[in-house]
């Protein structure tokens, strides 16, 4: 069993069963699962003189509980589908489904409620409040949650705890080693409980060994029935995926998975 897993039971929760169902599918008698995510056609161009199609139409699906690693070079679109798939930008064409609600149908602030809600985002330079604690900066995400402030806190508390900080919920990110740093914003990405998380380079500024911690903390994560997706330039991070996505020139296409 994970540490998660252990964890969920030292709190009196159940962990996530061997035997659940696999990802996108439902348990016998319910409603289908509607994938996390559902690219139709999706494509952006931005307006000139001259327009430039920074991702070019395509399909994509992720199912519930799934990792899926997004690669390519530099100025080849992965940053365009970052911004897509958290719900940063509106697609110039196609049609993108957010846990089956199509998006384009939403108001700006039902966007902004929606990424909230559902998505959670973890860069590759942490973006924490340098004067605010770890516990305090994981609570500024829950900002327009309706829960009480000790709601709030405790979440917060929850989360870093999950993510192996308990010991540091009142240090100052100042005070904090870069992994440290890391799991700090992976926990303020959690602490939602969103449906998706969308990692952009989230070894880009650690060491090889603290790296690793963080790529096992995600893995563990996805043990959990997490749904990750991780943006990369790095084949070793790509690997760890299920499945991983190339993009190059706009364009967007599965990589075949060859057998070891």
């Amino acid at each position: 069993m994970s540490r998660l897993g252990l964890t969920a039971l030292r709190r009196g929760r159940a962990p996530r069963p061997a035997s659940a169902p696999a990802a996108g599918t439902a348990a016998p008698g319910s409603a289908p699962v509607p994938p996390v995510v559902e690219f139709r056609g999706v494509a952006l161009t931005y307006p000139g003189p001259p327009p430039v199609e920074a991702l070019k139409p395509c399909d994509l699906t992720i199912e519930r509980g799934d990792y899926v690693t997004v690669v390519g070079p530099s100025g080849s679109g992965k940053s365009t589908f970052l911004n897509l798939a958290g719900l940063l930008d509106a697609p110039t064409q196609g049609s993108y489904l957010l846990d089956g609600v199509d998006t384009a149908r939403l108001s700006d602030a039902g966007r902004t409620g929606m990424r909230g809600r559902r998505i959670g985002f973890v860069f590759q330079s942490f973006h924490l409040l340098p004067h605010r604690s770890a516990v305090e900066n994981v609570t500024l995400a829950m900002l327009y949650d309706p829960a009480t402030r000790r709601e709030r806190a405790e979440r917060a508390r929850e989360a870093l705890h999950r993510v192996g900080l308990g010991h540091r919920t009142d240090a100052l990110p100042t005070r904090l080693s870069g992994g440290e740093r890391q799991r700090v914003a992976i926990a303020r990405a959690l602490v939602a409980r969103p449906s998706l998380l969308l990692c952009d380079e989230p070894t880009g500024n650690l060491d090889t060994a603290t790296a690793e911690s963080i790529l096992s903390l995600l893995d563990e994560l996805h043990a959990d029935g997490m749904t990750l997706v991780v943006i990369t330039h790095d084949p070793g991070v790509a690997a760890r995926g299920r499945r991983t996505v190339a993009i190059r020139d706009g364009v967007l296409a599965e990589q075949a998975v060859t057998a070891a």
